[in-house]
């Protein structure tokens, strides 16, 4: 008897093989972006093996494999495959045979710590967008003693910025001063912290994430890779 040919969605096939959500990939789909064997695909196709997927024009290819790893960022690099001005990014650290793999959670210029890389899709998406509330950990030092009233004011109400309010959890790091701080936050926008604490007339001198979600830097070295098991 002849074999039936395996029958997937192509909304599953693109965040597969193309690095996106299936969010993304409906986006796509909806656009009119996607081709069939040079048919417009339509929102709810399914595709089997051979079959020639296409996204605006350019041939989709099957990954080989999913890949999940965690990288210790230094500062000085941008998450971004093209430079941006003087700055290297963190492909230059990478090893060629990852730099297939993008950034889930990025990191600016003058901060550390723990970055995911992933060729998932679906991952990428799960781990960034705000309705599933990943837990982040950051180090944080400021530059002066964070007054009380403040700390209060950033813990308890928090405060407002032009993307609305920033509320986050801190926690004292060391009994001698007031300028070392444990930050929690469930939140990913751009430069939150440091904008937070730039709204009350602080200076962030350093900050270094540690944990995403369920991930944790652990000892992996600044600029080192280290593959990771999905939770």
């Amino acid at each position: 008897m002849p074999t039936t040919p395996e029958i997937s969605r192509l909304n599953r096939y693109l965040a597969l093989h193309a690095d996106l959500s299936r969010r993304e990939a409906d986006e796509y789909i909806a656009k009119g972006d996607v081709t069939i064997n040079g048919d417009v695909a339509i929102l709810g196709a399914r595709i089997q093996a051979g079959d020639e997927i296409r996204i605006q024009g350019e041939p989709i290819q099957p990954n080989v494999e999913l890949k999940y790893m965690a990288f210790h960022k230094p500062i000085g690099y941008v998450c971004s495959r093209r430079q941006q001005g003087e700055a290297d990014t963190i492909y230059s650290l990478i090893p060629k045979q990852f730099h297939h793999l993008k950034p889930v959670g990025r990191l600016d210029k003058d901060s550390s710590g723990l970055i995911l890389l992933t060729n998932d899709g679906d991952f990428a998406y799960q781990m960034t967008h705000p309705k599933f509330y990943k837990t982040k950990i950051y180090l944080v030092a400021l530059r002066s003693e964070l007054e009380p009233l403040h700390q209060q004011m950033i813990g308890d109400y928090g405060v407002t910025l032009e993307d609305g309010p920033s509320k986050l959890s801190l926690e004292r790091l060391s009994e001698d001063h007031r300028r070392d701080w444990r930050i929690t936050m469930t939140e990913g926008r751009n430069r939150q912290i440091r904008r937070t604490f730039g709204s009350l007339g602080y200076e962030v001198k350093k900050l270094h994430r540690t944990d995403f979600g369920n991930y944790s830097l652990g000892d992996i070295k600044p600029g080192e890779l280290s593959e990771i098991t999905i939770h």
